[in-house]
């Protein structure tokens, strides 16, 4: 395993495929990490699907609200389109590129609707520079990243089987 060199800015993401390692940036979006961080600390990513993977582009995953499996509210049909409870994050667009292993959040046309949605990118994708919020970038496990199903949607998703930050393991 890669040496992880800060604990409470590092987050173990096991998914149906494996582990995948990610190394958050508090430096480029403090707000979304500290969201991904609170989400994650809460449990509230166990369980919930990879509802949007397009191949050579990325896979998508993070909505606790309907693509969250074994939950009263999990809709297969609606993933993709729910967040958290919490309220909407201020976008925090950035110079960081989108490159292969960038996790960046999802959000609607309006900049300052990601709440809980993020995608890891496949391979580069420079249209989505400073448009999107970059909060973190995978160090391990993209591998297992590449195994997630495809899919719009995804039949018979992959799903995230726990989201920790490092420092709590």
């Amino acid at each position: 395993m890669a040496e992880i060199k800060d604990p409470e800015n590092t987050i173990i993401l096991e998914t149906t495929k494996g582990k995948v390692v990610i190394q958050l940036l508090p430096q480029v979006a403090p707000e979304h990490v500290a969201r991904i961080k609170e989400l994650a600390r809460e449990k509230a990513y166990d369980g919930v699907v990879f509802h949007r993977v397009i191949q050579d582009f990325m896979a998508q995953t993070g909505d606790v609200a309907y693509g969250k499996k074994g939950s009263e509210t999990f809709n297969p049909g609606r993933a993709g389109m729910g967040g958290s409870a919490k309220p909407d994050l201020k976008a925090e667009f950035s110079a960081t590129p989108h490159v292969r292993g960038t996790c960046s959040m999802a959000r609607s046309q309006n900049p300052n609707s990601a709440n809980s949605q993020f995608f890891i990118c496949f391979t580069d994708a420079p249209w989505l520079n400073k448009q999107y919020s970059v909060w973190g970038q995978v160090i391990e496990g993209m591998d297992n990243v590449d195994k997630i199903k495809r899919g719009e949607p995804v039949s018979d998703p992959d799903s995230i089987v726990s989201l920790r930050v490092a420092a709590d393991v």
